[in-house]
């Protein structure tokens, strides 16, 4: 008994490790103490403070940052904050909105000379930031350049609930790091309208391009929309990535639909030009599923030379200029395009393009039950709505995509249990065709 009592005694005296919660808001001031009534004034000094498992609070209303704010410049970067400190695992550094509020960060003072800027670079771990918007990121370069809200090379972090908009940089840039998770995110009206030709041809919604090792990086319930180049971009990607109940709307494409950069919604992998020699080996394979792609300049799914062929699962298109385009390139010849081979392809459904289908090998790909496939032409009475408009709408309260009735399938619907199990959940007899199976709930 008095061997027990003295083990209590013990125990009591340990510390105890306890998360901490921070705050940080537009009034203010990195000498305060983080406290909600003396918050901090940037994200930079409560990453200072901040350990593994603790809460940064950033309060609502506009950070108007400064350029004495921007916290390293490196070679041709200018980041603005620079997220270094790491979590750990079941112990992640939350960098989360206040509770219904709204913080936005807007960098349109921010104008280095000649530099690249990145206003949340984050090569830290175990990370998640969520529920806050960037805008008027700039570029100031006149040559090929780049600007991104975020870019990750860390591992472990969720990007959730983030907003990227109106402004000239990449919404959200990844090129290192492995088990990254980016959910319910959305890049829309970003144009680069002043290097190069002006035309935006750098500015993609998300860009995806992992070096080697850099595995299972996902990206679910993301938007796309109306920025200058692509939406959703992985050329020169060493390895696979996923895309999974993603939309993109509009790429490539003005507000007023005046043309401008690349326009494809889904640019799944290629190397360009590249040498046999600088290829990675294995190619690889990239995942697109259940996604949609709606009136982008170009092709809404589109396989961009790639060496290999990518797995294509219930996709929904409409209205894009190509809505799939299959396009291959051989590993010893970079100028020699040929029609898609070993692309795997089952359920996804297409209407109102000027070309369905272009650049498919049938015989040297895997390809049953799409559309092109059973010969089913879809018309309007197939789906409950065809108003674009409300694929730009709010999100739902838990920050998922809006819940709308644009391109379901009505009761009758020819492409009603036409698809093929292949592994996800179904109603009925048979999986549909297309991203919204009839009948069930779109969740992710």
């Amino acid at each position: 008994m008095k061997k027990i009592i003295t083990l209590l005694v013990l125990a009591l005296q340990l510390p105890v490790a306890f998360s901490a919660t921070f705050y940080v808001a537009p009034n203010g001031s990195d000498a305060s103490n983080g406290s909600i009534d003396k918050p901090f004034a940037t994200v930079q000094k409560a990453q200072s403070v901040a350990n593994p498992g603790d809460l940064v609070y950033l309060r609502g209303g506009t950070y108007r940052l400064q350029p004495n704010q921007i916290a390293k410049q490196e070679r041709q970067w200018a980041y603005v904050t620079y997220l270094d400190k790491s979590g750990a695992e079941g112990k992640p550094i939350k960098y989360w909105a206040y509770p219904n509020e709204k913080p936005v960060f807007d960098l349109s003072a921010i104008k280095p000379e000649g530099l690249r800027v990145t206003v949340f670079y984050v090569s830290g771990s175990w990370i998640h930031l969520k529920g806050f918007e960037v805008v008027g990121t700039q570029v100031t370069i006149k040559t090929h350049t780049q600007s991104e809200c975020f870019e990750n090379q860390g591992s472990n972090n969720i990007y959730e609930q983030l907003s990227m908009h109106d402004g000239m940089a990449i919404g959200f840039y990844l090129l290192n790091g492995s088990n990254n998770l980016i959910l319910n995110c959305d890049a829309y009206r970003n144009w680069d309208y002043y290097s190069e030709t002006g035309r935006g041809g750098n500015t993609d919604g998300f860009g995806c391009h992992p070096r080697k090792g850099a595995v299972n990086n996902i990206f679910r319930g993301c938007r796309s929309w109306f920025n200058s180049d692509d939406g959703y971009d992985v050329i020169n990607s060493a390895e696979s990535v996923t895309f999974d109940h993603c939309w993109a709307m509009y790429n490539g494409l003005g507000t007023d639909f005046k043309s401008l950069g690349d326009g494809n919604g889904f640019k799944a992998g290629g190397f360009a030009r590249r040498p046999a020699n600088e290829i990675p080996n294995p190619v690889p394979r990239h995942t697109i599923q259940f996604c949609l792609a709606v009136g982008n300049k170009a092709s809404g799914f589109y396989a961009n030379h790639h060496i290999n062929g990518d797995n294509w699962y219930n996709n929904t298109a409409y209205k894009n200029s190509i809505n799939f385009n299959m396009l291959n390139r051989l590993l010893d010849d970079p100028g020699a395009d040929v029609p898609g081979y070993s692309q795997k392809m089952r359920n996804n459904l297409g209407y109102k393009s000027r070309s369905e289908l272009q650049n498919l090998d049938r015989a040297k790909s895997d390809v049953a039950n799409n559309y092109f496939d059973l010969n089913l032409e879809a018309s309007d009475a197939d789906f409950e709505s065809l108003n674009e408009a409300l694929l730009t709408g709010p999100r739902q309260a838990n920050g998922n995509l809006p819940d709308v009735d644009f391109m379901k399938l009505r009761p009758g619907s020819k492409f009603i249990d036409k698809g093929v199990d292949i592994g996800f959940p179904f109603k009925g007899k048979a999986p549909d065709l297309g991203c919204f199976e009839f009948g069930g709930s779109y969740t992710y």
